[in-house]
């Protein structure tokens, strides 16, 4: 029944130790000693700021002296919901500190990705001095030289993977280990430290807005952005911004947010504008100040998300049926797709295709690509292997994104399936789902879910525990959704849903009994609280 292998990390050792779990989850992690243990469990700020960057005195030095000097700073924003938070940071940060500073937020579809030489002329003749990128540049070659020619100085802040010859701007603020918005706030605690140390207060009610960008971005949440995001959702619960708490009413969120609140529900509003619309109003939401203009932002952003959510649909629909199964690498193109949606219809195909997935809006003359992969198969350095192809490409391992000139897509898709026959193998199309332990039926309890709940917030790289209880008995099987898309279970007294399986009801019956892959949950419906289990996988137990 099932496609995945399953990997057992541990083995419980001593039951009888009250706080068993707690070390298993520890050890699999490796949290070795109790340092690093803590310093997970309880990160602080100085995880944060000791995070280096490139360049930062060049930066913090320019910046300054801008301010200084009242030149005219332009904070050049990218349009998804990191580039607008970065975007936020940014220009409210320097704004109080009293800079002529003005946020610039591209239209994805008159303008493109990233820095444009149109723009930057136009800034020229407004007497712009300096350019501060937020969550891009770091291919934008050909537009930091024409900044140069019309004396325009560009500090870029970028987490995305460096080309082989970067751009050669005033300063390049740049890691990987970070997203945008992540950059973008380390910078501005620089710039605080040296021109209003007192600032620093404030900066760190902006990490709610790190936050939302950092899971937004699905980047790994260890180390900083753990931090980030544990300290961001702190200051998310109790936030003042009338922007999130406009979001958050419109959104219909009114217990506590975390995570799966912002990833599924808040992030996707933010970044509907920047795709469809213009994500300008996306900003203007995040920094509004009265409550009337972030109520009626929040219900601009709701119903664009739900026209977002409709071309992804019909997207997906085109895209799935173009897909070769032939292919290592699926590539799909077609003129009906919208640019806006084509990463998400690309998201959707590597989990329905479990291979790598490159989706193309097909133009008369240029055609924009969104890719996205697997575990083990770098991605942008795939695309750029490629670049006598395209016009420009850039992103990370597992997500990327370019323009080609249209003749080119079939050669392209060509080549790269060739560069992908000696990269990736059975082994890496197999999907392995990672299980912590072995649990009985006893260890299924309410004091083992809140031990779990010590290692939120969960996301990339730090998932939810996924546990397997092995010869579970089937007492009750029901589809349920409005769609009956999901599997209702209960096992051996116990609440089990599996979300998109509806259609697996068929073939299980009350009386089996199941191996079954699970993340411990507890089951909030009616306000119950009882322990429930997140179905990751299941098969028919041997007799």
């Amino acid at each position: 029944m099932t496609k995945n292998t399953w990997k057992v990390i541990s083995k419980p050792q001593d039951k009888k130790n009250k706080n068993w779990l707690l070390y298993l989850l520890s050890k699999n992690r490796g949290l070795t000693t109790k340092n690093k243990l803590q310093e997970f469990l309880n990160p602080k700020i100085e995880q944060i700021t000791a995070t280096k960057l490139s360049d930062v005195k060049k930066a913090v030095n320019r910046v300054s002296g801008a301010i200084n000097k009242k030149e005219k700073i332009i904070v050049y924003s990218d349009y998804d919901a990191d580039g607008i938070c970065a975007t936020a940071i940014m220009w409210e940060t320097l704004y109080d500190l009293g800079a002529n500073v003005t946020p610039y937020v591209p239209h994805r579809l008159k303008e493109g990705y990233g820095l444009s030489n149109d723009a930057i002329s136009t800034l020229a003749k407004d007497k712009v001095n300096l350019i501060i990128t937020v969550d891009h540049g770091v291919t934008a070659l050909k537009q930091v030289e024409h900044a140069k020619k019309l004396k325009i100085d560009v500090v870029i802040t970028d987490h995305h993977v460096l080309p082989q010859s970067p751009p050669k701007a005033h300063a390049l603020v740049h890691t990987t280990s970070l997203c945008g918005a992540g950059v973008s706030w380390l910078l501005c605690w620089e710039i605080v430290k040296k021109l209003n140390p007192s600032y620093k207060k404030i900066l760190l009610d902006k990490l709610e807005l790190t936050a939302i960008a950092t899971i937004a971005d699905l980047v790994p949440l260890t180390g900083a952005n753990r931090a980030i995001v544990k300290l961001g959702l702190e200051k998310i619960a109790k936030t003042k911004r009338p922007g999130i708490r406009a979001l958050m009413n419109a959104a219909s969120i009114n217990s506590s947010i975390g995570t799966y609140e912002i990833g599924h529900i808040l992030a996707p509003r933010i970044n509907a504008m920047g795709r469809i619309e213009h994500g300008l109003d996306a900003l203007r939401l995040l920094c509004a100040k009265s409550k009337s203009q972030a109520e009626k932002l929040a219900q601009l952003l709701t119903k664009t998300n739900s026209k977002r959510q409709d071309l992804t649909t019909k997207g997906l629909e085109v895209a799935t049926s173009l897909v070769n199964e032939d292919q290592l690498i699926g590539v799909v193109a077609h003129d009906s797709l919208h640019e806006g949606v084509i990463g998400l219809v690309a998201s959707r195909l590597v989990e329905a295709f479990g291979k790598p997935m490159i989706v193309i809006a097909k133009g008369q003359a240029y055609s924009k690509g969104s890719a996205r992969s697997i575990a083990g198969f770098n991605m942008v350095e795939a695309i750029r292997s490629h670049s006598e192809f395209l016009v420009d490409g850039g992103g990370h391992p597992m997500a990327a994104g370019f323009t080609i000139k249209t003749q080119y897509i079939e050669s392209f898709s060509q080549k790269i399936n060739s560069y992908a026959q000696s990269r990736i193998s059975e082994d890496l199309l197999t999907p392995i789902i990672y299980i912590e332990c072995e649990l009985e039926l006893k260890d299924l309890s309410h004091k083992n879910w809140q031990t779990i709940q010590l290692f939120q917030p969960f996301g990339v790289t730090n998932q939810a525990p996924i546990f397997i209880t092995r010869n579970m008995l089937v007492e009750d099987v029901r589809a349920v959704g409005s769609l009956n898309n999901h599997l209702k279970l209960l096992l051996n007294g116990i609440s089990a849903i599996g979300f998109n399986m509806g259609n697996l009801k068929s073939q299980m019956r009350p009386g089996y009994t199941l191996d079954v892959v699970y993340a411990l949950d507890e089951d909030k419906y009616n306000g119950q609280g009882s322990i429930q289990l997140k179905i990751k996988d299941f098969k028919i137990a041997e007799s």
